[in-house]
């Protein structure tokens, strides 16, 4: 990317999504790859202190910022999910290309315009499910053969944030998004109940997911928990990978020599246990960068608008499941 003319970037959103953004982007502004135009939010406060923070211009609106700086060509939407899709339109009716935060939107409805909007002004859509860039997946996708079973946890401590959606477009939306990508399958059945705790959404879920495959898949997404974990494991035949997203580190359990020449024998001699080479890597440098390669080459993003539909879609499906289980147990 160096030897090419930096590219023209902003961020829209100073909350904590938004900051992190800028960061990244004022990193690869001192590698040469970007010139990082300002950050956008209507609390002028806010946009002001992440601005001076990455020394770059603070906006009141994406207007504001177009009107002196028309030469941006790509940004980051880190506002809150329900103004996503008036954000992205006036990004792209701009002609600027865009990394939508997940997730994507609220509805359906709104994804179908965002596909319009961007068939229409040509312009690239990257969706910001920042796991898809976590080293431990990235080293899992070359050992994935025929998943059938997985187990997935996600809890978090309580925030203030991110509650205008439930914990399943909040937290469990990462995982969702992991699972379909690595079983690659229509799903068949979902079952699924939650309760809010201390929000008047949705805090804690557990679901089940059956594949056409035959693959079953079990959620646990917490964000009223005591403790932070991020685990996903899984089976398939001959062998068991169980990934911890926080320590990004894979641990792979074969049989009968299933697994690689790195391979060591664990408690049972019949059972082999290796790790597999880890690139490390900020995820969120590497999903900025990946949307930047995009930008640059015209390309399909490596979470691409119809992933972040397609893992929305799921979400919906789930939280509208959740609904239906309460109203059959009479719980409000």
């Amino acid at each position: 990317m160096g030897s090419q003319l930096p590219l023209n970037v902003a961020v829209v959103g100073a909350g904590a999504f938004g900051r992190n953004h800028t960061r990244v982007y004022q990193q690869l502004q001192q590698a040469g790859s970007v010139r990082l135009v300002g950050v956008v939010d209507p609390d002028t406060a806010r946009a002001d202190a992440v601005a001076r923070e990455f020394g770059c211009k603070a906006f009141g609106s994406i207007q504001q910022m177009l009107t002196t700086h028309s030469e941006v060509q790509a940004a980051s939407v880190a506002v809150p999910t329900v103004k996503h899709l008036a954000v992205a339109r006036t990004l792209m009716e701009a002609g600027v290309d865009v990394l939508i935060e997940k997730p994507l939107v609220s509805t359906i409805a709104e994804a179908g315009e965002i596909g319009s909007l961007k068939d229409k002004h040509n312009r690239v859509v990257q969706v910001g499910h920042l796991e898809r860039f976590n080293p431990a997946v990235r080293a899992t996708l070359p050992l994935i053969t025929k998943p059938m079973f997985f187990e997935v946890h996600r809890l978090s401590e309580f925030t203030p944030r991110s509650l205008d959606v439930d914990v399943v477009l909040d937290l469990m939306i990462h995982d969702l998004d992991i699972v379909l990508t690595f079983v690659n399958s229509r799903v068949r059945e979902i079952r699924a109940v939650g309760l809010p705790i201390l929000s008047g959404k949705v805090d804690i879920a557990n679901v089940r997911l059956e594949f056409e495959s035959g693959c079953v898949a079990n959620f646990t997404a917490s964000r009223v928990s005591t403790e932070r974990v991020r685990k996903l494991r899984f089976f398939q035949p001959r062998q068991y990978i169980s990934i911890d997203y926080g320590r990004q580190d894979v641990l792979v359990f074969s049989v009968d020599g299933a697994a690689g020449a790195d391979a060591r024998p664990s408690v049972n001699p019949q059972i082999q246990m290796s790790k597999p080479p880890i690139t490390a890597e900020e995820p969120l440098l590497a999903e900025i960068k990946a949307f930047l390669q995009a930008v640059r080459d015209r390309s399909r993003p490596v979470v691409s608008l119809e992933d972040g539909r397609r893992a929305l879609e799921l979400g919906l499906a789930i939280v509208s499941e959740i609904k239906s289980h309460a109203g059959r147990i009479g719980v409000a």
